[in-house]
């Protein structure tokens, strides 16, 4: 930037001293160079402070590491390279025979329990059954012994016919016991449930819907709209589902998941605010400066970031300034020029400070745009 600035300003020198016809001296040459010393620099200190400019800017955007939620071994992958995806897209398939082995195993399980809740059922039923011929047993026993008593009393029987009718009734008693705890046993085996199932049910149906999850996950898919690049993975590969071996990459795609970051100088935004007018030129296309807004302005820098490890923070070292964070939003279609993901650009920002000093912040911002057209690489 410097640098086109003493261009500028030694082509208008020049010509200055070619029309008026000055003599060169050591007088005008020092007078023309300190002019211009003072006059740049003054230029230069307004402009960076009120119109911030940066060549440390690119377009970030998020990636998704695609893990298995199973383990297994892949057995296909249908998804090319950088093709376009759309969420629910399949990216590969890994071998579900031993989930669906699970599956299987879970839903016999889960039939056999079911059928048990009926024989609880009927094993109720039954008890009850045998809980009531239990109770009229006992009644009729008490009615015998009443009146062989009453017989007893108006001694018209003897002592032992008491006893036996005696023995009778306590005989039915604890009959009448026993089936009654047959009984509440058969009831408390079938009323054994949450929320109206069975728990025998209802814990198989949950174990059957994680072995079915499990299946499910055997084909792994596309979170979202992206694509993936560098496809790697081939059948045969064995994959876990580990986040230090994530089987792809998967680029997001989403307007929200890419945003253009300019990196500036931290005293350079002490004046820009969002909403502020930006200008962007990309080095991928040379010669074109785009319209764009200033959305905020990142509080935070990552020099000075904190994280809870097993080590204290040696404060004593020195560590780089940093720079802060303007977020960008290119307000132009993009769409058609070839900007790739991950592409640098340089942004100025115009606040509403010293405004006529932006228009030589836009000039020598396109003069750099122009100067995307030279390059040598393979020469």
């Amino acid at each position: 930037m410097e640098l086109l600035l003493i261009l500028i300003y030694v082509t208008i020198c020049y010509a200055i001293f070619k029309i008026f016809r000055i003599p060169v001296n050591q007088w005008s040459l020092a007078t023309a160079a300190l002019g211009g010393i003072i006059g740049i620099s003054l230029i230069l200190l307004v402009m960076n402070y009120n119109h911030p400019f940066t060549d440390n800017a690119r377009i970030y955007f998020a990636v998704t590491p695609v893990l298995p939620s199973v383990r297994g071994r892949v057995i296909e992958v249908p998804v090319q390279t950088n093709k376009p995806l759309k969420q629910g897209d399949v990216l590969f398939r890994i071998d579900p025979k031993p989930y669906q082995y699970i599956v299987d195993q879970k839903r016999a399980m889960l039939a056999e329990a079911e059928q048990n809740v009926k024989q609880l059922k009927a094993s109720l039923d039954q008890t009850t059954a045998a809980a009531e011929r239990a109770n009229a047993q006992f009644e009729l026993a008490q009615q015998n012994y009443d009146r062989q008593a009453e017989l007893f009393d108006k001694k018209i029987i003897a002592q032992a016919t008491l006893d036996t009718f005696t023995r009778n009734l306590e005989t039915s008693r604890q009959s009448l016991t026993g089936a009654r705890a047959e009984e509440e046993r058969a009831r408390l085996a079938y009323s054994s449930n949450i929320e109206g199932v069975n728990t025998t049910v209802a814990r198989l149906t949950a174990e059957l819907a994680d072995a079915q999850y499990d299946l499910d996950q055997t084909v792994v898919r596309a979170p979202g709209a992206g694509f993936v690049t560098q496809v790697a993975t081939r059948p045969g590969l064995y994959v876990t589902p580990l986040q230090m071996r994530p089987s792809m990459v998967f680029v997001n795609t989403e307007s929200q998941d890419r945003e253009l970051g300019a990196a500036f100088q931290q005293n350079s935004l002490q004046r820009v605010k969002a909403g502020d007018e930006a200008e962007v030129a990309f080095d991928a296309v040379p010669g074109r400066v785009f319209k764009a807004k200033v959305r905020f302005v990142l509080d935070a820098i990552a020099a000075g970031q904190m994280t809870a490890t097993g080590a204290l923070i040696d404060f004593g070292e020195r560590t780089s300034g940093g720079r802060a964070l303007a977020v960008i939003d290119v307000e132009e279609d993009l769409k058609p020029y070839q900007i790739p993901l991950g592409a640098a650009a340089q942004v100025a920002i115009y606040t509403e400070h010293f405004h006529h000093v932006s228009m030589i912040r836009k000039i020598l911002l396109r003069m750099r745009s122009w100067q995307n057209y030279i390059f040598l690489e393979g020469h």
